[in-house]
């Protein structure tokens, strides 16, 4: 079973915390991972490209000239395709680029990226993120005593609007909830500090 070492906001040890095996001592699926990644980023696209067919572009509803005996290719309208000023052959059109995973897929994917995160020792498990104020140099204190380098991601047990407020100026360090956590979010962080409330809710729904 995995131990953990929980520490508070001035980077003291305060005990040691056992995890699930089941959850922690896993191998990390890098295929599910990248197709959750995948997922997430597919679902922030707009999908409103829109290139207008010939049918759609105004004009050209004459034939440009007779079909015979001018010497020239037939032609049925100026704002074919391959007309200056026509309309788009197979070009793009508005479209939903999300798809779908299983519960089992997703599941694995946020295991994975919590194992990936421990294997680096990049997950450090802390006691409380309470902070007293809202101030950013706040955050950029305890950051500093926390001897944390890049992007930080803090994940609460509860809003912690304290610590939410402090770090939303602050372009390295970001604050969810443990039930809004997911595997964008742990990739793209180079630590992850987590409450030891948080964690006990992760378990919880990872079970």
């Amino acid at each position: 079973m995995t131990k953990l070492e929980v520490k508070n906001l001035k980077n003291e040890k305060v005990k040691d915390l056992s995890l699930d095996k089941n959850i922690w001592d896993i191998e990390v699926n890098e295929v599910v991972l990248k197709k959750a990644i995948r997922l997430q980023l597919d679902s922030l696209r707009q999908g409103t490209a829109k290139t207008k067919t010939r049918s759609e572009v105004s004009g050209g509803g004459k034939k440009p000239w007779k079909q015979k005996e001018t010497g020239r290719a037939r032609q049925g309208s100026i704002r074919a395709p391959h007309w200056r000023g026509g309309g788009i052959a197979m070009g793009v059109q508005p479209r939903n680029y999300t798809f779908k995973i299983n519960k089992k897929e997703r599941v694995l994917a946020l295991k994975s990226a919590l194992v990936d995160k421990i294997n680096s020792k990049a997950l450090l498990v802390v006691d409380t993120l309470e902070i007293k104020d809202t101030k950013t140099s706040t955050v950029k204190e305890l950051i500093k005593t926390l001897n944390l380098n890049g992007k930080v991601l803090f994940v609460t047990s509860d809003d912690a609007a304290n610590l939410y407020l402090a770090t939303r100026n602050l372009g390295y360090a970001y604050t969810v909830m443990a039930e809004e956590i997911n595997p964008l979010d742990l990739v793209n962080a180079d630590v992850v500090v987590v409450e030891e409330k948080a964690l006990e809710k992760i378990e919880e729904v990872l079970k």
